[in-house]
């Protein structure tokens, strides 16, 4: 689908939730692809780290379904990353309100705009994490249970939504990344606090667990082959490699020069210890990091998620966690936001 201007045809493409982290990184690099003159980017409240691009900027909400419905008129691919990431069970009904009532609002307003294809960023949270000893794939069942977080929920939730409207003629597939980190982290997201803190000494001991990180870098790259190569109707987990939480402190360290912490925490006193650190993180002005539910979701995290599929499809190959790790101290040094270690 293209739009006819100055005398020439152009592809465009729109992006809801362009100012997280995920949303700057693909704006960018459609701009450096397609031209910033084919990229629309949504946007509520700021612009993130895209704001320099000279991209058609638009002021617009999910949950109103007119302002996506003007966003969408003429594209012919929308990137839907906008949601509420959080593992914090009191905001259950936020959760249902954007990843559920949002996503269906997009669907809604991609089938009335006559959108090509619809790629949507969901979250490895979306599968049930159970058994963690065994290989997860796309063939997992959904967390839709009520043993199952209320973020989790809402992302399986949101998932529904978008197959509805594959029944009715929408071309769509989803992409379920695992925990995102790397560079142009500028919120930062709750990961990159955790290396900030980690360069400040603000964490005096690790969780003896792990989990599966991928570069948002990678992310962005299995976006834009799903634009094109993906199946309708089909997901794809995009994972990058399961490591300890202290293998993670030690490439913080490399990359730093800053020790790591030396304590380490089995699970069990890690869940005692978490509501403590609660309060004394709210105490101090600083956002929790390590809950209760953070904790849980570190314990539960499965080791063996496959992106085989993605892989043979999509062409991914995730890098390194070192090199995440480096170049995410890189951008924070490079954008003023590492100050002094302490």
């Amino acid at each position: 689908m293209t739009e006819s201007g100055s005398g020439r045809s152009r592809t465009v493409k729109v992006i809801t939730g362009a100012s997280g982290q995920i949303g700057g990184v693909l704006a960018r690099a459609l701009a450096d692809r397609y031209g910033p003159g084919q990229i629309r980017a949504i946007y509520r409240e700021r612009r993130g780290t895209a704001a320099d691009l000279d991209i058609a900027w638009i002021k617009g909400d999910i949950m109103n379904r007119e302002s996506l419905i003007a966003a969408f008129r003429g594209a012919e691919t929308v990137f839907h990353l906008a949601a509420l990431v959080s593992i914090d069970a009191v905001r259950a009904e936020e959760f249902r309100l954007t990843n559920v009532v949002g996503t269906r609002n997009v669907v809604e307003a991609a089938l009335a705009c006559g959108v090509r294809r619809l790629v949507h960023v969901s979250s490895i949270h979306a599968y049930d994490q159970h058994p963690s000893d065994e290989v997860l794939d796309e063939s997992r069942g959904p967390a839709d249970g009520p043993r199952h977080d209320p973020y989790d929920r809402s992302k399986a939730a949101g998932e529904v939504e978008v197959r509805r409207g594959i029944d009715r003629g929408l071309d769509a597939v989803i992409l379920n990344p695992t925990s995102v980190i790397g560079p142009w982290d500028a919120g930062p997201s709750p990961m990159g606090q955790v290396f900030l803190d980690l360069y400040r000494r603000r964490i005096p001991a690790l969780i003896a667990s792990g989990y599966d990180w991928v570069d948002v870098r990678d992310v962005v790259s299995a976006a834009m082959s799903a634009e094109t190569q993906a199946r309708c109707g089909e997901n794809y987990l995009v994972s990058g490699h399961w490591h300890t939480v202290r293998e993670l402190a030690r490439l913080s360290q490399q990359a730093t020069g800053v020790a790591s912490p030396r304590l380490q925490f089995p699970v069990s006193i890690a869940r005692l210890w978490a509501p403590c650190q609660v309060l004394l993180d709210r105490s101090r002005g600083r956002r929790p990091l390590y809950t209760p539910a953070a904790v849980r979701v570190m314990a539960q995290g499965n080791r063996r998620i496959s992106s085989a599929k993605a892989r043979a499809e999509l062409g991914f190959h995730p890098r390194s966690l070192a090199e995440s790790v480096n170049d995410t101290y890189r951008w924070f040094d490079e954008h003023g936001m590492l100050g002094e270690a302490t």
